[in-house]
């Protein structure tokens, strides 16, 4: 949010951590709110999804098992791909320490995706079906290259990548709510993705100090 919305008054009653996802809803007649997108995610299934279309039955195997992987998601790959993008395109000078750590330990956790995909009938996530897990994942995986990662190295991810495009749903869903453009820049050459991530390096470093001062 450019203009730092989520920093203001009205948002952090929704999220105290001035960050995005965050919804409101009504239950049993009182307004709560529910941020993170995981658990945004667990709430949606929970409250919502009653012919689990996206999930399972609530303490089934396959239910722990989706939960498992959103959770790899949450406190593994959105972490380190996140600083992956940090030190790769956002940080004010190259240290390649940073840069290898983390787009290395982003490889790591693709290789593990790619090795359970691998090992999968359907080629989904958990089960025969698109998940929560698969929704919590495909964002991150279709930002590979501008965390400097070629998502060719993982053929079983690369596979899942586009097939989840195959559905109408998913893909008119990912312009929602404005246009994803991953995939045009991935196309990008890394002079170009550098040029474009110049325009967005200043506001990350104003924002970063912003944060310390308070």
């Amino acid at each position: 949010m450019t203009e730092n919305e989520q920093k203001e008054e009205w948002f952090l009653k929704i999220n105290p951590n001035g960050r995005i996802p965050a919804l409101t809803d009504t239950l049993d007649g009182k307004q709560i709110r529910v941020f993170e997108s995981g658990a945004i995610l667990q709430y949606l299934v929970d409250r919502y999804d009653k012919d689990h279309k996206l999930s399972f039955p609530h303490g089934s195997a396959e239910h722990w098992e989706m939960t498992s992987w959103l959770m790899w998601q949450m406190g593994g790959l959105g972490p380190m791909q996140g600083q992956a993008n940090h030190f790769k395109r956002y940080a004010p000078e190259k240290i390649e320490y940073g840069i290898n750590r983390y787009t290395n330990e982003t490889r790591r956790l693709y290789r593990t995706l790619d090795t359970h995909l691998g090992q999968t009938s359907s080629g989904y996530v958990v089960g025969d079906k698109v998940t929560i897990a698969d929704v919590s994942i495909w964002g991150w995986v279709a930002s590979a290259k501008w965390a400097g990662v070629d998502i060719s190295e993982f053929p079983h991810l690369e596979k899942w990548l586009y097939k989840l495009l195959e559905r109408p749903g998913f893909e008119a869903g990912r312009h929602v709510p404005t246009h994803h453009g991953a995939f045009e820049i991935s196309k990008l050459s890394e002079e170009e993705l550098e040029e474009k991530a110049h325009g967005s390096r200043s506001w990350v470093q104003a924002g970063m100090k912003a944060d310390a001062k308070k």
